[in-house]
């Protein structure tokens, strides 16, 4: 089998189990949101300024999530066109 060939496997492999892995740690965040929402309703003993910042640290949290997200599927991207390229030459 080509070592190329192997590579491009690997990587696609790669891809797939940190697409499920995510999608399982973005569903446990979204469980743990409803949960959290749901906590804030009922505490009514909570101030206004640690609501806001919790909401601002949830915020947070998915805004890094989804940056990370978008930088994995630019990287994956170029490491395919790349050893695509590479094939080409051959």
């Amino acid at each position: 089998m080509d070592q190329k060939q192997i590579a491009r496997q690997m990587i696609q492999f790669n891809k797939t189990a940190m697409d499920n892995s995510f999608k399982a740690m973005n569903m446990a965040y979204e469980q743990n949101e409803r949960m959290v929402e749901n906590m804030m309703t009922q505490a009514n003993w909570m101030p206004e300024n640690g609501r806001k910042a919790i909401q601002d640290w949830m915020g947070a949290f998915k805004t890094g999530c989804n940056d990370f997200k978008k930088m994995l599927d630019e990287n994956y991207s170029k490491m395919e066109t790349y050893f695509g390229e590479n094939e080409k030459q051959m």
